[in-house]
């Protein structure tokens, strides 16, 4: 239980990487409000699983994209279980077409939703985590901020920039004992994975030193690392979860 009575923000919580991370954080002994977007009957049952870990879990529909309704998701968390220890930026969209073919739109919704939404919640959150000295802020970032992806131009500038962004802060709040880390998932088995045929799924196996794809839980237990006292000497980094496809 190295959480226990900690309390979080998991944004993008109702399924992928930020359901196995509630789960996982949850599994420690911390408290947890995760958003989503429109998946109210999947949060419904995150919500019910409470009871099994003894602990308090919340999903409270947001757009990450939106400031206002950080500030309003933290106030809920602060009203909800009393304190904010630890905040996941998780949620993210992808918009995927050829450079020439990608639209302003879909650029600026990708930007939008995995960019703007780690200021959204870091500066919301952070107003609480200054005040008591303490705070351990994770954002999910992607290996192919670090390698490039034909494709996923706005995806992969968005993923980096979290890169970025996650530095800067680290550099700003770590001497108010609050610590800003990434993780970079590789290839996860997600819904997305799980729609290519097997001759996909073999051509990036063999990308893969560990030769398998990863899953939710893998990263989900280096963010309750990050989360966790364990790491209380660790900011400003950004720790690939990809079976060493990126080295």
């Amino acid at each position: 239980m190295m959480l226990k009575d900690k309390c979080a923000i998991v944004t993008g919580g109702s399924r992928g990487i930020g359901k196995a991370i509630v789960y996982e954080l949850a599994a420690k002994g911390c408290n947890v409000v995760f958003t989503y977007y429109n998946s109210s009957e999947a949060a419904e049952k995150i919500e019910a699983e409470a009871g099994k870990f003894g602990v308090k879990i919340f999903g409270f529909q947001a757009d990450a994209a939106s400031f206002s309704k950080a500030e309003i998701t933290v106030n809920f968390t602060l009203e909800k279980l009393g304190g904010l220890d630890i905040l996941v930026n998780n949620a993210g969209i992808t918009k995927d077409n050829l450079l020439l073919r990608m639209s302003e739109e879909d650029f600026d919704k990708v930007i939008s939703a995995n960019l703007k939404s780690v200021f959204n919640y870091t500066k919301a959150s952070v107003k609480h985590m200054l005040g008591r000295r303490y705070g351990k802020i994770i954002n999910v970032s992607s290996v192919v901020a670090l390698i490039g992806n034909p494709g996923q131009a706005n995806y992969v500038a968005s993923k980096a920039g979290v890169i970025g962004f996650t530095k800067s802060a680290a550099k700003e709040l770590a001497s108010r004992n609050i610590n800003v880390n990434a993780v970079a998932p590789g290839y996860i088995s997600t819904d997305m994975t799980e729609k290519l045929n097997e001759k996909q799924k073999e051509a990036i196996i063999n990308m893969i030193p560990v030769k398998r794809i990863g899953t939710p839980e893998d990263v989900a237990k280096v963010v309750a690392f990050l989360a966790s006292s364990d790491s209380d000497y660790l900011t400003g980094q950004v720790i690939p979860v990809d079976g060493g496809m990126a080295m």
